[in-house]
């Protein structure tokens, strides 16, 4: 089965406010967008997805999205995150209404396209699945096979949420990095562990520099 991910992205400015005892201000919007292009390079590179639509409203992140190869999807509901996977995924279903369609988290640094390819291969056995994070409380990924709806319940509990919707939870073994998204600095320290992409990698070193613009790993 192939995939289309679909990827929300909140503008850059309003991005990782959690990271603030990490990252200053200067340095989180080019956090986040590295984390963004990381998990799209990745999520392109894997055998099962097909394509992949950013829903985004900032527009220098969709460039360099694009550039990628992502499509963009403006965030037209501009109501939130689940408002813009549930339009991502309209959208995507509009162009390809037998599409099996997945949301993706969009700050998953240390994205591995194979461990990526083994939780999709799995949803795939289900009409609705999803992954929990690192962390066992939220979701990093939502699946809908072709015909079913995405139905996304992403924010604080979201695990809960998604298990009492009716979706399969996968519990697959190595595949921390589709689990481990950052939120906060010791999110990033973990995703560090793991192995970033190269992105990620040159916007953290920042923080390891004596001049970067407030916080340190």
């Amino acid at each position: 089965m192939q995939w289309t991910l679909v990827v929300p992205l909140k503008a850059l400015a309003r991005a990782k406010s959690r990271l603030s005892d990490t990252a200053g201000d200067g340095v989180r919007p080019g956090l986040a967008l590295a984390f963004a292009q990381d998990t799209v390079a990745a999520a392109l590179a894997c055998a099962a997805v097909r394509d992949v639509a950013v829903v985004t409203d900032d527009a220098a992140a969709g460039r360099e999205l694009a550039a990628l190869g992502a499509r963009i999807v403006p965030d037209e509901p501009a109501g939130g995150l689940n408002a813009a996977l549930a339009h991502g995924a309209a959208v995507v279903r509009a162009r390809h209404p037998e599409s099996a369609v997945a949301a993706l988290n969009a700050d998953l640094p240390a994205l591995r396209s194979a461990e990526l390819a083994r939780v999709l291969d799995s949803a795939a056995e289900f009409p609705r699945a999803f992954l929990a994070d690192a962390a066992g409380i939220g979701t990093t990924l939502l699946a809908a096979a072709p015909g079913r709806e995405l139905l996304p319940a992403f924010g604080p509990a979201s695990r809960a949420r998604h298990r009492a919707s009716g979706a399969a939870e996968l519990t697959l073994d190595s595949v921390n990095s589709v689990r481990q998204d950052v939120d906060t600095g010791a999110d990033l320290r973990a995703a560090l562990a793991l192995g970033v992409g190269p992105r990620t990698a040159k916007a953290a070193a920042r923080l390891l520099t004596p001049d970067a613009s407030g916080g340190t790993l």
